[in-house]
């Protein structure tokens, strides 16, 4: 289930991240251990992070997912192991909040997709999704939220 999706226009980002290209079998595998990396890396280095962790996929996910895994942050990323410096761009966006565990994620998708074209709208190749309450509150799945945002080309 989503909330009511809606328009916006949002500022670039400056974030620490690591890109992995993948199939789509493997993506719970890298996603955990690479997120953990990002954030011993922005610990190490003192940097504060701004925002919820999130994946920033560079094309709609198929057999293969090419995406960053990242968090953003207040300040310069130092290049360490895998980790690099990384944005989130300004866009004008289409954003919503899917409720629900990850299985559903998809179909989340689905129904901001709908929305995007039932309001005239023309989707970027890009997206990312915003994890702000999962596994590791303690919250039962349906009471994770996951911020949908999908950029627009008109």
């Amino acid at each position: 289930m989503i909330e009511p999706p809606h328009v916006v226009e949002i500022p670039e980002r400056s974030a620490a991240v690591i890109h992995l290209t993948v199939p789509a079998a493997e993506i719970r595998q890298v996603m955990g251990p690479g997120i953990s990396e990002v954030l011993a890396a922005v610990a190490t280095q003192g940097l504060r992070a701004t925002g919820a962790w999130f994946t920033h996929h560079f094309r709609r996910p198929a057999e293969t997912f090419d995406f960053e895994v990242g968090v953003p942050v207040a300040g310069e990323v130092v290049p360490t192991g895998r980790v690099r410096p990384g944005r989130l761009p300004a866009a004008r966006v289409a954003r919503t909040v899917y409720v629900g565990g990850y299985e559903g994620l998809v179909t989340g998708w689905g129904e901001l997709e709908a929305w995007i074209e039932a309001n005239g709208h023309s989707p970027a190749a890009e997206l990312w999704e915003h994890y702000t309450v999962g596994p590791e509150s303690g919250e039962a799945p349906e009471a994770w939220r996951t911020e949908l945002v999908r950029p627009l080309r008109s």
